[in-house]
């Protein structure tokens, strides 16, 4: 059972919603978070990315930017830029990209499911990421950010989110600074409501698209709400988290590829001697590479690019972990001939999305003092779902979903 409950969100008015809301806090570089801002003063990177508001030197972690986050949003409150819907609803959200839509639906989820298990995970978290986005969470006393989530896909579930965005009312309809287009429906139908939450309720699992920080704040914000809450009962906002849910078969993930620094001390054709004892290595005359198949790589070095093909003997299809193409890149490759144990923290290692293109690649490695790239090939969401399902951990950056979920068409207050 997953329940997908319908809330009251705290949202911007249908005619300055493009302008109020922005990308994700965390993908954003400071100086553009500063242009946006500079451009649109009423955006809700003033509640996500409060140092905006500071002096270059001030330091996003202290209390002072928390602090004025919290002012900001309220003050977009009282201002009217944010209205209060009075009804517990659902909110249908359809991005479309490059000829390409996906729809799934706005709610809140609940904690006990998560810390149980029920919304399934497959990445590790940093205590310094979950203790900012606690401490955002429990000073704004709002979830700012959704939870990215996926479900095992459902025609009938499928065909519910489609049929109530036809009926439902348009609350968000444009077109982003990256081409992606916004579609928002409110739900406050009651017979719709009820439909809506008992289709949820027979799937065995949601899973973790992106947002994992997001979802393990979302639970440490519980504890501490609860610890100072003497008459907690269970039924508090605080229970639940934002989330936007999507089928996984309508979702688009993109390569997440890799740049190395240097070579271990190696010259290249020892390092390629050292690659034919795990990969079978070919030489390319094309322009660039990207891989069209799992176990597949492409390697650019000094103006060449090369094809890897993993080795049958490495490639474990027993595990769902070992069996990922990120995972044996680092097993075979990264590791024992380029000494990069710990991907998370070796400077040695950069990872580039695959939405900037093979070019950014080479750019990196021909213009920037890289050694070599590495192209790979999407992680497919059925893997991400099969390590889930066996409570297992992928390795760090193992996907990079695209479009990204456009943050500030709704905030839920707790």
């Amino acid at each position: 059972m997953s329940i997908v409950r319908p809330f009251k969100a705290l949202r911007p008015k249908k005619d300055i919603i493009e302008d109020f809301s922005c990308p994700p806090y965390d993908v954003l570089e400071e100086s553009e978070v500063k242009e946006i801002v500079s451009k649109k003063p009423e955006n809700f990177l003033r509640v996500t990315r409060a140092e905006v508001d500071f002096k270059d030197y001030v330091d996003p972690h202290s209390d002072e930017v928390y602090k004025k986050a919290s002012e900001n949003l309220k003050n977009f409150e009282s201002n009217g830029v944010l209205i209060q819907d009075e009804k517990p609803s659902y909110y249908i959200y359809r991005e479309t990209w490059r000829g390409k839509s996906q729809t799934g639906i706005f709610a809140t989820v609940s904690v006990d499911e998560y810390d149980e298990g029920l919304i399934k995970k497959h990445e590790l978290t940093r205590e310094e990421k979950e203790d900012d986005r606690t401490r955002h969470i429990t000073t704004l006393s709002a979830q700012t950010g959704p939870v990215f989530l996926t479900f095992k896909s459902d025609d009938d579930i499928k065909m519910l989110l489609n049929e109530s965005a036809e009926i439902g009312k348009k609350i968000a309809d444009f077109v982003d600074e990256n081409a992606v287009k916004h579609e928002l429906w409110i739900i406050d139908n009651d017979e719709q409501v009820i439909k809506i939450k008992e289709s949820f309720e027979k799937l065995d699992a949601l899973y973790i698209a992106d947002g994992h920080h997001r979802a393990a704040a979302s639970s440490r914000t519980r504890q501490l709400k609860m610890k100072n809450n003497p008459n907690h009962d269970g039924k508090e906002e605080y229970n639940y988290f934002l989330a936007a849910i999507f089928p996984h078969d309508e979702l688009r993930v993109l390569d997440y590829n890799r740049i190395v620094k240097s070579l271990n001390n190696m010259e290249f054709d020892d390092f390629i001697n050292n690659l034919k004892d795990k990969f079978v290595v070919s030489k390319l005359e094309t322009e660039e590479f990207s891989p069209k198949k799992l176990h597949e790589y492409g390697m650019y070095f000094e103006g060449t690019w090369y094809k890897l093909e993993a080795k049958e003997d490495i490639i474990d299809l027993s595990d769902p972990v070992k069996e990922l193409d990120v995972y044996i890149l680092q097993e075979y490759l990264l590791n024992p001939l380029l000494n990069i144990k710990d991907p998370r923290k070796d400077k040695n290692i950069h990872f580039i999305g695959g939405i900037k293109g093979i070019k950014t690649l080479e750019n990196w490695v021909d213009n920037e003092g890289w050694s070599i790239a590495f192209s790979m090939f999407p992680t497919p969401l059925e893997q991400l779902i099969n390590v889930a399902d066996e409570n297992k951990i992928m390795p760090p950056k193992s996907t990079w979903f695209e479009p990204k979920l456009r943050s500030g068409l709704l905030i839920h207050k707790i």
